[in-house]
């Protein structure tokens, strides 16, 4: 049995960046790791990757050959690779069982979110191959600066969650940036927890206090109905993430582990070491939070820059 990540999220939500850095962080703790490009418009690959999709069919040369535009030729690349899915079985066996493997996938969300290949290549892999997948789906942390993106961000990660059905993580990315675009207007614990997600409303309504098309919008049955189903059920909330930072990295692979199974096999510590991290909280509230806070820009900072 083998272990995987799927790392999955919108274009520029930092997939490779992550896969280059957690790899770093496996190869520092002795964990043999491979990455596994999936993505064959992706030309800015790092010398980790081990597998590359663009060996078996490259975007460029698909575009070119059959006169598609992007989304079709990479449409076309991914039910190749289905087809011809032996040839990625084959380079995986060569690596090893026992290598960890991170999946980078591509960027457009409709392979996650309604389109059968990568499901498809997902179903293929945990139950012909035996190997135990945890989806890890990145989502820009910038986007909690804005209710109506922090909302769409929401409903990419249900549907995903939905689709793809693997034991799967949400995790807020670049949050070293995350107030890049304007200061948050709550805590990072409610975008982290998804907490009630009314009070985005009032967020949604610009500085003359006028309704804008998002609030209208929102404000219908239909946002009612997802606020009530992502709030009352728990389904998504999300980890922090800056990949530069060694403690953020471990906290992120730690809760992985406990999702994929890892934790139940894993080779770096003891049996009982195993059990007391998958029985127990993998880190502490306050700490999870301070993560965040920590690239927030305190409201006494914010004043004294206005001041000048």
């Amino acid at each position: 049995m083998g272990f995987a990540q799927l790392v999955v999220g919108p274009p520029g939500s930092g997939k490779t960046t992550y896969c280059n850095g957690m790899k770093q962080f496996l190869d520092g703790i002795g964990r043999k790791c491979a990455v596994v490009n999936l993505d064959p418009a992706n030309e800015n690959t790092f010398d980790g990757v081990q597998i590359d999709v663009r060996d078996l069919c490259d975007l460029n040369v698909v575009m070119e050959e059959l006169n598609l535009g992007p989304n079709g030729g990479l449409l076309y690349c991914m039910e190749y690779l289905v087809q011809n899915k032996n040839w990625l079985h084959d380079r995986i066996k060569e690596i090893g069982d026992d290598v960890y493997l991170l999946f980078d996938c591509p960027g457009q969300i409709e392979l996650f979110t309604h389109h059968e290949t990568l499901k498809d290549l997902c179903d293929t892999i945990s139950n012909e191959w035996n190997y135990r997948m945890a989806a890890v789906h990145l989502i820009d942390a910038h986007h909690c600066s804005d209710p109506s993106k922090f909302m769409s961000a929401l409903m990419v990660s249900l549907s995903t969650m939905i689709r793809l059905e693997l034991p799967h993580v949400n995790i807020l990315s670049k949050i070293d940036l995350v107030e890049q675009y304007g200061k948050l207007g709550f805590d990072i614990s409610y975008y982290t927890d998804v907490q009630d997600l009314r009070y985005l409303i009032d967020g949604m309504e610009n500085k003359e206090g006028k309704s804008t098309k998002f609030t209208k919008l929102n404000q219908g049955t239909a946002y009612i109905l997802f606020a009530d189903v992502v709030e009352e059920f728990s389904l998504v909330s999300f980890l922090t993430l800056n990949i530069e930072d060694k403690k953020s990295v471990y906290n992120v692979c730690k809760y992985v582990d406990k999702c994929n199974g890892y934790v139940f096999g894993a080779c770096e510590v003891d049996n009982r070491s195993i059990m007391d991290l998958a029985s127990g909280d993998v880190q502490w509230d306050h700490d999870r939070f301070d993560e965040g806070r920590q690239y927030m820009q305190d409201d006494d900072e914010v004043s004294e820059d206005d001041d000048q």
